[in-house]
């Protein structure tokens, strides 16, 4: 049985949890982990670049504008909270099969 995204439903939108691994070659989606969706990104994480780059990336995978997302928790840890206004579940896990 496939994993599956665990989020919580808030008012327009959702929240899900991220597991960020900055400093890679390219940002890209990983998958699901442990419920988590896995994201790399290349920016490096210092003075809040990889922060900036997961909420670019984010926004550009899930045709949202960056103001639809704001990391709510976790701002200095790998493991984020991240609330996506106007998103769908099934949009954010069909990012992780057309990885």
């Amino acid at each position: 049985m496939p994993e599956a995204l665990h989020y919580t439903s808030k008012d327009n939108g959702i929240v899900i949890t991220v597991k960020v691994v900055p400093g890679s070659s390219r940002s890209e989606v990983v998958g699901l982990h442990g419920g988590m969706l896995k994201v790399k990104v290349a920016a490096a994480p210092e003075k809040g670049k990889a922060n900036k780059a997961l909420v670019e990336f984010l926004a550009k995978a899930l045709h949202l504008k960056k103001t639809d997302l704001e990391i709510t928790a976790g701002h200095t840890a790998s493991v984020k909270q991240v609330f996506l206004a106007g998103a769908s579940v099934d949009a954010i896990e069909a990012i992780c099969k057309n990885k």
